[in-house]
Parts: structure tokens; sequence; C-alpha cells
């Protein structure tokens, strides 16, 4: 399993740089950051990347409703100019609070949405030449940028219709506050019957939780739950948690000593998962022991 550290999203620029740098130097696989209301992710990306070589750069997520999949595709296929072909384009509907309040796009028929825009996005990341005509997306034309490829495509997908989409049509999934019995039971069959029923690749499940080494389990959770609440409350996070039986986002998070947290991390693993996106929290002590136990980890020790 791939061990990569979740940057979140930076609020400046050489701070996202500064901690791909660090991930890289401490032999991570990957850094995922986040598109949420600040930094672009994908230029942010860009720029890191040109400047940290021999690390995957990936979202964790970019939301599809704001942004046209030939556009997408163009900006993706820039920071693979950028990057030596380094990126995983994570992508996500995002929620229908942000979608329809914050946006005013219509949240109508959100499964219909990604099949769609999946449809539109892989062959443009491919250079084909698209005539494209959908319910609600549009897509006609090429995306034309040399000497690149296209990048992986993997889908924030959490109910049973978005992952049958997924296993259809992206790359894998990539998941946040998706306990791991659900992980097993839900998350991994339905995706990987998807992709077989069509022929495709066994997809990767790249997934997100938080998680602190520390010898006080009961005030790291409480802290995760405070840090992390907003997750209980949009639905589809909310929706995962109740599937988990988890009350709280503190609930799926990975706590405990070395060998607790060793452990956690290996469960991920027999869970189904490919890759392990860390996000990392608690005092600086917590964080800096947490960071020290992932690289062990990722170094294969």
């Amino acid at each position: 399993m791939r061990i990569g550290l979740f940057l979140g999203s930076p609020p400046k620029l050489d701070e996202l740089v500064a901690g791909v740098r660090s991930a890289h130097d401490n032999g991570f696989k990957a850094v995922w950051v986040a598109q949420i209301f600040g930094l672009d992710a994908l230029t942010a990306l860009a720029v890191a990347g040109s400047q940290v070589p021999d690390i995957e750069l990936a979202t964790g997520v970019v939301p599809t409703f704001p942004r046209h999949p030939g556009m997408l595709a163009g900006q993706a296929l820039t920071v693979q100019a950028a990057t030596g072909n380094r990126l995983t384009l994570g992508i996500g509907l995002s929620h229908r609070p942000v979608v329809e309040g914050m946006w005013g796009y219509p949240w109508d028929k959100p499964a219909r949405h990604l099949r769609e825009y999946l449809e539109a996005l892989v062959p443009a990341l491919r250079g084909e030449n698209l005539a494209y005509r959908g319910e609600t997306i549009t897509s006609i034309g090429q995306i034309g940028v040399a000497g690149v490829t296209a990048p992986p495509v993997l889908v924030a997908a959490l109910g049973e219709q978005t992952l049958r989409i997924t296993g259809r049509l992206a790359d894998g999934t990539v998941t946040w506050m998706v306990g791991l019995r659900t992980l097993a039971d839900h998350t991994v069959p339905i995706l990987t019957g998807a992709a077989e029923a069509a022929g495709r690749p066994a997809p990767r499940v790249a997934v997100g939780l938080p998680i602190c080494v520390t010898n006080d389990v009961d005030a790291a959770r409480a802290r995760a739950n405070k840090s992390f609440a907003i997750y209980g409350q949009l639905p589809s996070y909310r929706a995962m948690l109740d599937r988990e039986g988890a009350a709280n986002p503190g609930d799926v998070a990975i706590l405990g000593d070395e060998d607790e947290v060793r452990s956690g991390v290996r469960a991920i693993a027999d869970a189904g998962g490919t890759d392990f996106a860390a996000s990392v929290f608690g005092s600086p002590e917590e964080q800096a022991r947490t960071t020290a136990l992932l690289a062990e980890i990722a170094a294969g020790r």
C-alpha cells in the first residue's frame, strides 16, 4: 500500500511547496491536496511539482460542478506538462449546500452529472476529438497538450450509484471518513465488481482518514471530533459514518501508540485500500511522532 500525506489546503503557496518538499524528503510516495476555498489545487501542485521531484501529486478532490470537463482536462494536462506526468486527478461532486448555496448550480441527479462528466472528461484527457452531448453536459473539440499522458482519475465516490459509475468509467476512488468495515463491506466490493464487469483493471482505493500517534487516545478522539466536526454534518459523510456505526468523525480516526497506529494502517490494506492519504493531526509532538511512524511504514520498516 502506498503511503501519502494529505496536506489539506494550505493558505499560502510557499507552505504547500514546503509541505510537498518535506513529504518527498521523508520518503512518502504521494501528497494529496484539497480544493476548498483558497489556493487552486491544480495550479499549486504545478508550482510545487516543478520544484520538488519524484513524488505523486494528487488532488483530493477538485469539485466538478463549477468546471467544464474540457477545461479541467486542459488544466490537468498542463499540470502533467509542468511535473513530468506525476498528477493523479481526484474529482468529486462536492455537496448540495455548496453546489446550490454557494455556486448556484442545481443539485439535480448528481449521479447523472458524474456519469456524464466522466464520459466527457476521460476521453478529453486522452486527447480524443470529442462530440459529446449528454443531457446536461456538452463537450465538443479536442484538448492538445504535447508530450503528456492522461493522469489517472479517482472519484470521491461514497454511495452505491457513484461507486458503480466510478468502477465503470474511472481509475478508482478516494474516500474520506469511510471506516474500515464500510470500506471492506461496501466500497471495495461495489467498486471492484463494477470495474470487473466493465473489463477494467483493478481500481485504486485511496483511503483518507485522520491519524494521530498519541499517549492519550480519549483526548485525541475529542480533538478529532472538534477539528473534523463538519464532516459529521455533511449528508454524504454522515451516511458513511452511520453505515460504520460511528457517532462522530473521531470514531473512524486511527489513534493510539506506535504499535496500535501501525496496526491501524495495516488494517486499511487488509480492507482493500491500495493507497493511504494520511491526515495527520494532534499536538506538534503528536504530529511529529505520527509523521515519523508513517515514514517508517512508507519505507517498509
